[in-house]
């Protein structure tokens, strides 16, 4: 088991120094891996925020529970902390018909002909914040038709019109990220398979040779495998580090859309979890290019 794992580690070195004497080839290869993968990666961030962005700034979809006429503000607390202790409910505000009729002369500017009412026609408010766990409309609907079974409950309202809009385009835009990220990994395959292909064929020579003195395929293959492997987590790297640029980039002019709807939202990139998966799904599908390129070749080297 040891002398396996040293003879792993041997050609892991020996294939770093191969890499090192062909720094401007094998920096080329990184290159154009680190932009193919950093689309769909930024593509990926780009509607995790948006949907971040919706919710920071539009509050999220909120439930306006009106409540009976006659409800006083007793039984209208207590219905509030009721509300509040249902686990898909995150926040709960309770708008008593002053505060409401208060508000309404302010946004309105008709606070003299308000004045002449002889009572408030305005009910009691309850408005209601869902967990951020109800992401579908659908969720959001069954809430809505539970909090409406409250007897105090005159009319439970939600606007999930915008809610469905925005909902059903992340569900596209995710759906494109997907297809796309599975044509760009198709075209990682590839770059990494030819760059493996021209450098079995200029090492040729070498493999017959080997293969003359007893050197089994699957010793002849490690190399090269290895390459793939560290071409594709190399690229990988630098893909997360050009997509942690661009954001740092929109960092500034993202911060001051924000405050202007009153709100501390940023944008945020890959956690340690999402950089440890783009780094495999790179070295993997350079391991793979250069599997397929390898044994598609070195079948036909044989020493004359």
């Amino acid at each position: 088991m040891i002398s396996y794992l040293l003879r792993h580690l041997q050609v892991f070195f020996y294939t770093l120094g191969q890499l090192a004497r062909a720094p401007i080839a094998s920096l080329m290869t990184i290159a154009v891996i680190a932009i193919t993968l950093a689309l769909p990666t930024g593509l990926y961030l780009l509607i995790e925020n948006v949907q971040r962005m919706s919710t920071a700034l539009d509050g999220g979809a909120k439930i306006s529970l009106f409540l009976k006429a006659d409800i006083d503000d007793t039984a209208a607390a207590q219905l509030t902390e009721r509300i509040r202790q249902t686990v898909e409910v995150a926040t709960v505000e309770y708008i008593s018909p002053k505060q409401a009729m208060a508000e309404f002369k302010r946004l309105s500017g008709f606070g003299e002909t308000l004045d002449t009412l002889t009572h408030n026609p305005l009910p009691p408010v309850l408005i209601v914040q869902p967990s951020a766990t109800l992401d579908t409309p659908q969720k959001l609907d069954d809430l809505v038709k539970r909090l409406r079974t409250n007897g105090e409950v005159d009319l439970a309202q939600l606007d999930l019109q915008w809610v469905k809009r925005l909902h059903g385009l992340l569900q596209i835009a995710r759906r494109g990220v997907w297809v796309l990220s599975v044509s760009l990994a198709l075209a990682v395959v590839l770059i990494i398979g030819n760059t493996i292909r021209l450098a079995v064929l200029s090492r040729r020579e070498e493999i017959e040779v080997t293969k003359l003195v007893g050197g089994t395929n699957a010793f002849i293959r490690r190399p090269f495998l290895y390459t793939g492997l560290l071409q594709g987590a190399a690229g990988a790297l630098a893909a997360w580090a050009l997509v942690s640029l661009c954001l740092s980039l929109l960092a500034g002019p993202i911060g001051a859309v924000a405050e202007l709807y009153a709100s501390n939202f940023r944008a945020e990139g890959l956690g340690s979890y999402g950089i440890a998966i783009l780094v495999g799904v790179g070295a993997v599908l350079g391991w793979l290019g250069s599997r397929i390129a390898v044994g598609r070749h070195l079948g036909s080297l044989e020493p004359r």
